[in-house]
């Protein structure tokens, strides 16, 4: 593998080109990631293992502080897992309002791991701390389940890429330990959280037992994530890993791309950054109303502020018709994300279609 990042495709930008700002998901892998695919050295990793699986395994425990890893399909399978392993059934898993794994996964957490999932009064992705507290429940209760875990998402999706703060996380450890809970942290795009807070992924990661993180986001690979925790943890998630069908064989040949991404591709994340500043900044001059706070990492919020129900969708689908792609967060809120396709140019262009198509809300 080259040791540098091979030369990418065109961003995708100028005239008849879309513009998609819909997810970080969408990148596709580089050229250096596409030729270490080809080059993979494999083997079965349900029977002898698949060398260049474990390679990627050991390359993220390391990234992550943590004493070994695990090569899953997705963040949601690697979510899911954890659970699986943190917690019997009937028990409780107290969450964010909005976090991601009750909102977005499937309720798998509730579904199939059988645990009772609470969501905790919250705001800017970060769990009210007295309300956290209440909430816990330590051993046996008869009126109610056992917290078995607390889960803490970071870089915080809803929350508009909100790179939760050190203390914060520290003081939601505290509370789940004293009450003998796990944590788990979703870190879907921690290198996002840790790049914005000056700290290495780890330092975050040290204040849960157990991390899941994403290489297929702003990473570039074109699929899997990493769930990283102590030794004996991984070797009971290996095993729920095969009960929910992450069974895996010759995967080496998209660790590989996997490999590649951790040593190449976090790095340049601050071009992300940079550039989502520098969209929120545009639309802060041109409309004021539209962006709140200004963004921690990839993701820009833009408030529409509008009664009607469907304002996003609409708003939406106008941005689509002029080659711009973005997702309604919800009913009044556009999430926009930014990722390693979307250049300078790209950006200036996408601020001036979204102040035209949301003028109409204001």
């Amino acid at each position: 593998m080259s040791a540098s990042p091979a030369p990418d495709r065109a961003p995708a930008t100028g005239a008849g080109r879309r513009i998609d700002l819909r997810s970080d998901t969408v990148t596709e892998p580089t050229e250096a990631m596409r030729e270490a695919m080809r080059m993979a050295v494999v083997g079965d990793d349900g029977l002898d293992g698949d060398p260049t699986v474990g390679e990627l395994e050991a390359a993220g425990a390391a990234a992550m502080g943590k004493e070994d890893a695990l090569f899953v399909a997705s963040g949601t399978m690697g979510n899911l897992v954890a659970a699986l392993v943190h917690a019997s059934r009937g028990g409780e898993a107290l969450v964010d309002e909005h976090a991601h794994v009750a909102r977005s996964e499937g309720g798998g957490i509730s579904r199939l791991a059988g645990l009772m999932c609470t969501a905790v009064r919250s705001r800017g992705g970060m769990m009210d701390l007295d309300a956290l507290a209440a909430s816990m429940r330590g051993g046996y209760s008869r009126h109610g389940a056992p917290t078995a875990m607390v889960v803490i998402e970071t870089s915080h999706n809803h929350a508009g890429g909100r790179a939760l703060p050190l203390p914060y996380l520290a003081a939601v450890s505290g509370h789940a330990r004293a009450a003998g809970a796990a944590v788990h942290i979703d870190g879907a795009r921690i290198f996002n959280a840790a790049l914005a807070q000056g700290v290495p992924p780890a330092a975050i990661a040290a204040f849960g037992d157990t991390v899941t993180f994403c290489l297929s986001k702003g990473l570039s690979a074109p699929m899997g994530s990493i769930l990283a925790g102590s030794r004996d943890f991984v070797v009971r998630a290996r095993s729920y890993r095969r009960m929910v069908g992450g069974g895996l064989r010759q995967a080496g040949c998209v660790a590989a791309a996997g490999l590649v991404a951790l040593r190449d591709m976090a790095g340049r994340l601050a071009d992300d950054h940079r550039r989502a500043y520098a969209l929120w900044a545009s639309l802060r001059a041109q409309a004021p109303a539209l962006v709140g706070n200004a963004p921690d990492t990839n993701i820009v919020l833009v408030h529409l502020g509008a009664s009607s129900p469907g304002a996003a969708t609409a708003c939406a689908a106008r941005l689509s018709a002029r080659g711009i792609l973005v997702r309604p967060r919800d009913a009044d809120t556009l999430r926009i994300v930014i990722h390693r396709h979307i250049d300078d140019d790209a950006i200036r262009v996408a601020a001036a279609q979204i102040s035209l198509a949301t003028r109409s809300e204001h």
